[in-house]
């Protein structure tokens, strides 16, 4: 067994408990771990603190050193060289990512935290990084597991975890202010002809330590940025790269600027004041209560399946929490509360020929407790549970009123010598889900010596419903309007008085419910890894993974066929029994009655008589799943204690439909994403005493997307490289740091998204001055 390992994890156990003649032996264990580079700790992969080498999942560490050489001006640009983590840029604002499938605008299978506090938005199932209300500068490390972590943190951890590891103030001693501008190319796009963009922040943040007792901070900072070039002319022609059948693209971009409605918006920027405080005060015993609370404003595009909503300036998250740990103990509570007011800028609501809005209002209201324990010499015990209460108002679901949640897991990593073994499982309820839900964990591993692990392990996780797919209730127009005007001499014969709604494209009104009666969505995940380290400079990982999903949650395009003319369960189409009056307007603002359905309806077969127009009704289904396949491997390397480089592949085989279960409705391939097939990172790292640089190369293969809108959205986004350097200097003892930072130093365009905005180079200047 590995001694020095199970000191680590058998210290905060022993952290309360009366001295003994063992304690010594603990902490020179823990401090001869820390100058070891396979020793750096992780809590994300089971709410242990545990080693790299010896975590029950695959994780990646951004450290802070890292963080403070990166050139990256966001989260997205931060996370974009973790291998299997798919990270798409859509506008200023908009970030998107997910493990080892392909992304999505919305991602919703990503597990968001801070400081372990969830920032998962869980009525539409998404994360806003620009809510995390923390300066880069405060972060301590970003612990990424890179697969389903449901046996630990329950719902909505389907492909993976984002844990934010702030430091505390005690670590932060002293005042610090930065500041920084700079400029983006924006050639080649809608923007060409207004030059350059500017974005310019700051952030100010003071700590103090007064006594034993109690440590505090304060921090604050703005973030704002002129928009990106949007792209110009047509998403390019093609066909589905699954189906030759299926046609893709051909539909114009939406001009940047005034335009009819449904064709043109102004693109925008984005500003995100924020604050944040902590309070950290140490109790008798060794016992801790950390106190926090921040406010994080956004404004700025998000780009969802129904068209580009704007999010208005004041759109708001707020939070506050309370820890309390007493050795291996730990109780946790946070409210999270999100305000945002958001209008479509494509898609106007039929009720009002006005912009389509979202409002939403949410607050989210957690418990959590959790304890780890010894048993034996063999076995390490972490069990705990959380309750979670949402309180919900949204336009879009306006019956959606709240939610409760309640889950519990255990565990139990056992020790055997060189071979190691984590059981556990975590059951959660959910108030809209009928049955509680069975997240099992199994690790096996093997350890030749301490420094080198071989992992084999099974997971099952699952995504709950969001509120919007169980109560979405929102009338559209349908963004291809549909043109009939071949039928005007018919019309004109037989029924004159539709004549006027014909003359001009219809745009039919589409009404889109959600499905109360929904599953969770989930995933079992079976992977190989080896994880390891060589004279103490090198680390290399490598990871084998399949993921086989099951009733995935979607909003497909299902259309009807002779054989099921009402295309699925759950969906209606314009029949004359059914049909609203009136069902649209046409291109001119004409109404179209009813009736129009009914004499479509009567015509003869030879004049499309009998035909089917799209439904009036649409919902969120249980799918059938997609098996995931790929190949991660990863090396880093310290030169000397200045130098350090790293590198990683990810390898994403094409997704493979699985076989539908009894009575399961059967993926569309139209509705399937295809991630990039190769990607690849490198960096290359000096920190000395007066300098601190970087310089790292982000490549990926094209992709394919299927998110946005209507097949004639569906498209490839170019594969691309992406070259980013930075190099700080420091002056003054240190007080004063003066930063150059770029990213696309080569000024490729980059368009991570079919429907995304054009990326081109940044170069950001940032001045940085700390005081005791």
């Amino acid at each position: 067994m590995d001694l020095r390992f199970f000191a680590l994890l058998v210290s905060p156990l022993l952290a309360s408990a009366p001295a003994t003649a063992q304690e010594p032996a603990v902490a020179e264990a823990a401090q001869a771990d820390e100058v070891r580079r396979e020793e750096v700790v992780v809590v994300s992969a089971s709410k242990l603190e545990s080693t790299l080498v010896n975590a029950p999942a695959t994780v990646s560490v951004v450290t802070g050193g890292t963080i403070a050489s990166s050139p990256a001006h966001n989260y997205g640009d931060l996370l974009r060289s973790v291998p299997g983590l798919n990270v798409i840029q859509l506008s200023a604002r908009d970030i998107n990512l997910t493990s080892r499938q392909a992304t999505s605008t919305l991602a919703n299978s990503q597990l968001a935290l801070l400081d372990g506090r969830s920032i998962y938005l869980d009525f539409f199932g998404l994360v806003l990084w620009d809510f995390v209300p923390t300066s880069p500068a405060e972060i301590k490390q970003i612990e990424v597991v890179r697969g389903p972590a449901s046996a630990v943190w329950g719902a909505n951890a389907l492909t993976g975890v984002v844990n934010i590891i702030t430091k505390s103030p005690r670590d932060q001693v002293g005042t610090e202010v930065s500041l920084t501008g700079g400029s983006f190319n924006r050639d080649g796009g809608s923007r060409e002809a207004a030059g350059s963009g500017e974005a310019y922040g700051g952030s100010f943040r003071i700590s103090r330590a007064p006594s034993e007792r109690f440590a505090w901070k304060v921090s604050a900072g703005y973030f704002d940025s002129d928009p990106f070039s949007r792209p110009v002319g047509r998403v390019p022609v093609g066909h589905h790269p699954l189906d030759p059948n299926l046609p893709t693209g051909g539909a114009a971009y939406p001009v940047d600027g005034p335009g009819p409605p449904g064709t043109a918006y102004e693109n925008s920027g984005t500003s995100q004041p924020k604050v944040d405080a902590r309070l950290d005060q140490e109790l008798a015993g060794g016992d801790r209560l950390t106190y926090a609370a921040g406010w994080a404003g956004t404004q700025g595009i998000v780009h969802t399946g129904l068209g580009p909503f704007d999010i208005q300036s004041g759109s708001s998250m707020a939070y506050a929490k309370a820890n309390y740990s007493k050795g291996a103990l730990k109780l946790n509570a946070f409210a999270n509360f999100v305000n945002a007011d958001a209008p479509n800028l494509l898609l106007p609501d039929p009720a009002t020929l006005r912009p389509l809005v979202l409002e939403f209002s949410s607050q989210t209201y957690d418990v959590e407790v959790g304890h780890s324990t010894v048993v034996g010499a063999r076995h390490i015990l972490s069990y705990g549970g959380n309750a979670r209460r949402n309180n919900f108002d949204i336009t879009l679901a306006p019956s959606a009123k709240d939610r409760n949640e309640f889950g519990a897991y255990f565990q139990d990593e056992i020790y055997l010598s060189r071979f190691r073994f984590v059981l556990g499982g975590r059951v959660d309820k959910f108030g809209n889900i009928d049955k509680a839900v069975f997240s099992p964990r199994v690790t096996g591993m093997f350890k030749p010596t301490p420094e080198h692990s071989l992992r084999i392990s099974f997971n099952r996780a699952f995504r709950s419903p969001s509120v919007i797919n169980n109560y979405l209730d929102q009338s559209i127009f349908a963004p291809t309007p549909v043109d009939l005007r071949a039928l005007l001499p018919i019309a004109r014969l037989l029924a004159p008085e539709l004549v006027p709604a014909l003359s001009a494209p219809i745009s039919l009104v589409v009404r889109n419910v959600g499905n109360r009666g929904l599953k969770e969505e989930s995933l079992n995940a079976y992977e190989a890894a080896y994880t390891g380290t060589f004279k103490d400079r090198t680390t290399v990982g490598i990871a084998v993974y399949q993921n086989d999903g099951n009733d995935s949650i979607n909003f497909a395009r299902l259309l009807p066929s002779p054989e099921n003319p009402s295309g699925l369960p759950g969906f209606d189409v314009y029949l004359p029994s059914n049909a609203p009056d009136p069902i649209g307007i046409n291109t001119d603002g004409i109404p179209v009655p009813g009736a129009l359905v009914g004499f479509l309806a009567g015509l003869p077969g030879a004049f499309g008589g009998s035909i089917v127009l799209p439904r009036t009704v649409s919902e969120y289904l249980n799918l059938s799943g997609l098996r995931q396949r790929g190949l991660e491997v990863s090396i880093d390397h310290a030169v000397s204690s200045r130098v350090t480089l790293s590198a990683n592949y990810s390898f994403q085989a094409t997704p493979k439909k699985l076989t539908p279960e009894g009575g399961q409705i059967p993926l569309p391939t139209g509705e399937i994403g295809v991630p990039a097939r190769n990607r690849f990172n490198a960096s290359v790292t000096l920190n000395t005493r007066r300098f601190v640089g970087s310089a790292s190369l982000n490549h990926s293969d094209r992709a394919f997307w299927t998110d946005v809108l209507t097949p004639e959205f569906d498209g490839y986004s170019n594969g691309y490289t992406m070259v980013n350097v930075s190099l700080a200097a420091r002056w003054s003892d240190g007080k004063l740091t003066t930063s150059l930072k770029g990213t696309n130093v080569f000024n490729q365009t980059i368009q991570q998204h079919t429907i995304g905005d054009i990326i081109k180079r940044s170069v950001f200047f940032e001045v940085r001055l700390s005081l005791p």
